[in-house]
């Protein structure tokens, strides 16, 4: 992959003069023209040997193009905040929104290039696949990832460096692990070389340029930065729009999973009152353990319109104290969160050790009213639930405790609480139009709940289901899961 990087390349002064005012040129048409059709963003990712010029390329980019709309973003040694919250939360953070453009040093690739060490095959197997998924996942979103490895041969990095130190007023730029690489430069770039193999996508390919010649390498990385806009350009605009509603897969059997769950569970409100003292006191104390041990968790509460969600949810925030949770409830997208892949307005919220964040409904919302109402294509919906299971999977392994929830009640129950709440006035608020025109979708709502459970019921996160037509019992239910859940993992933690 490298070799053909090694080739001496040079382009004289004259040369380089007549292409930088093409290459300016259309670059800022190009810049302004995703900038007014907003609906892809661009993600460039520099790495390379170092020395190579990636800072140099940096800047040029910011030189030749408008940089109002262009973002830099190096990363060093995760912050604290940054280490308390999921590997690749740094990099969801600072996702460009449509229209704009993102130069990333190193990006995910940063860690695994530079401390990649023998024997850590497996968790280095493992992030190489989350890396596939991600950029994967960006290019499904219709994120343009293009990544670029600036190359030296030894002998030219051996040369640089020298340079380098030789003036003064670059002597600082060679850091010690510089010259570690220089010395191990031939294990170092083999594991380069495998790195970009394993990671030379379809989707996001690698364009290796060489590094030496300051003039070629300009060139060369500016000129497929337009080519790759130009190409993204003159395709069907990938902005989000409703589509028409995708049909439903019916079970071949006629037998749902959600069908066969008992919806009443008798529970007497003076036994209630005593289980929810004993459950929140219970949950308090294990909530008490979650930040010494590295831990955190994360509550999704899914479940048919009037099901009893918020009664759920203030009875787990009430053990608590108010700094130690935050609840997040899930509508109809900003336009901020429009701007960015599905997953983004989600990841932004997950919680550093210690802390709880509660989701009012989910990112299941993209294979649940998505799906039914249309606002998702078929195509979005279907992967949805592998990227939803790394997704989870990449929490759970960060120390993220991950508990989700249906609470399902029965169609004659919904309507008793919807009556009760337009007869109530501190309850009319929570009753709406919509609520009553899903009762229309009911068994549409219950397909696709029982494959959105059957597909995303996960060792990592599982599922718990709770027939909640008796809201005292679905409260105290919800307490002993997120109790045991929490219970498990400290155990195992210990």
């Amino acid at each position: 992959m490298f070799e053909a990087a090694q080739l001496g390349h040079a382009v004289d002064k004259a040369t380089f003069k007549n292409e930088e005012a093409r290459l300016r040129e259309g670059l800022l048409a190009a810049q302004l023209q995703l900038r007014q059709r907003a609906d892809f963003p661009v993600v460039i990712l520099l790495a390379g040997v170092p020395a190579a010029g990636k800072g140099e390329t940096a800047n040029l980019l910011l030189e030749w193009m408008d940089p109002r709309s262009i973002a830099t973003h190096a990363f060093d040694t995760p912050s604290d905040e940054e280490t308390a919250r999921p590997p690749f939360w740094r990099f969801w953070r600072i996702l460009p929104p449509k229209g704009n453009i993102a130069v990333l040093f190193g990006g995910w690739y940063a860690d695994p290039l530079w401390h990649w060490q023998d024997g850590d095959e497996e968790r280095m197997a493992q992030r190489i696949e989350r890396i596939q998924r991600l950029e994967k996942m960006l290019a499904d979103e219709g994120v343009l990832v293009l990544k670029f490895w600036l190359h030296l041969s030894r002998d030219k990095l051996k040369q640089r460096l020298k340079g380098l130190q030789a003036d003064p007023r670059t002597a600082w730029r060679v850091t010690p692990e510089d010259k570690r690489f220089l010395k191990d430069y031939d294990r170092r770039i083999a594991t380069c070389r495998t790195l970009l193999t394993r990671t030379n996508l379809a989707e996001a390919p690698w364009r290796v340029v060489e590094g030496w010649d300051a003039n070629y390498r300009a060139l060369s990385v500016c000129g497929q930065v337009l080519d790759a806009l130009g190409h993204q350009l003159a395709r069907e605009s990938v902005k989000q729009r409703r589509v028409d509603a995708a049909p439903l897969v019916k079970s071949i059997d006629g037998v749902r999973l959600l069908d066969a769950l008992r919806l009443e569970h008798p529970l007497a409100k003076p036994e209630y009152r005593d289980r929810l003292a004993l459950a929140q006191g219970r949950f308090h104390g294990l909530m008490r353990s979650l930040a010494a041990r590295r831990l955190s968790m994360v509550a999704v509460f899914e479940g048919m319109d009037a099901a009893g969600k918020g009664g759920a949810i203030r009875r787990v925030t009430a053990a608590l104290d108010a700094r130690q949770y935050r609840v997040v409830p899930i509508a109809a997208p900003t336009d901020e969160e429009m701007a960015q892949p599905y997953l983004w307005r989600f990841w932004r919220h997950v919680p550093p050790y210690g802390r709880l964040t509660v989701f009012d409904r989910s990112w299941y919302g993209r294979v649940l009213v998505e799906r039914i109402e249309g606002y998702a294509a078929p195509a979005e919906w279907m992967r949805a639930y592998d990227e939803i299971n790394d997704f989870e999977a990449q929490l759970t392994d960060a120390g993220v405790v991950v508990v989700k929830f249906w609470l399902a009640i029965s169609q004659d129950e919904q309507l008793r609480r919807f009556q009760e709440r337009e007869a109530t006035g501190y309850k009319r608020f929570k009753i709406t139009d919509e609520d009553w025109r899903n009762r229309e979708k009911w068994d549409d709502y219950i397909q696709a709940a029982s494959d959105m459970v059957e597909r995303t019921n996960t060792p990592e996160a599982p599922w718990h289901l709770i027939g909640a037509d008796n809201k005292y019992h679905a409260r105290i239910a919800v307490l002993d899961a997120m109790c045991e859940a929490l219970a498990r993992r400290l155990k195992r933690e210990d």
